[in-house]
């Protein structure tokens, strides 16, 4: 059996097209070689979300599979570390199927410091 800190919840997740509209619309993106990091700050009370979208320019889709869980668990292991109440996607550029996992783990670091989303919530 899992342990619920090792999980990614559907509650934890933007699923909806309005949410990704909002942020669209709202946010602030930061743009990197593989991916392009959008953030939207709201309330502090509430839950930080996250949402991932891997267009077909990725790849076919079990590249598209792969890139999409990769994001998801190097977001997953971060978010203790994330201020509350931001609304983040990740959208996936073509170079981001090549990438290895640690290439991507370095561009989320610098993209989350650049959009200030660690513990110190400037």
């Amino acid at each position: 059996m899992r342990s619920t800190r090792l999980r990614f919840p559907k509650s934890t997740r933007l699923t909806r097209a309005g949410e990704f509209s909002k942020l669209k619309r709202e946010g602030v993106s930061f743009h990197g070689k593989l991916f392009v990091l959008s953030v939207l700050k709201s309330a502090p009370d509430s839950a930080t979300r996250i949402g991932f979208i891997t267009s077909r320019r990725v790849g076919g889709a079990v590249e598209r599979n792969l890139v999409r869980r990769r994001l998801r668990e190097i977001v997953r292991a971060s978010l203790g570390e994330l201020c509350e109440g931001a609304w983040l996607v990740l959208i996936a550029r073509q170079a981001a199927a090549r990438a290895s996992f640690q290439a991507l783990r370095e561009e989320w670091q610098i993209l989350a410091r650049r959009g200030a989303l660690f513990s110190s919530c400037g």
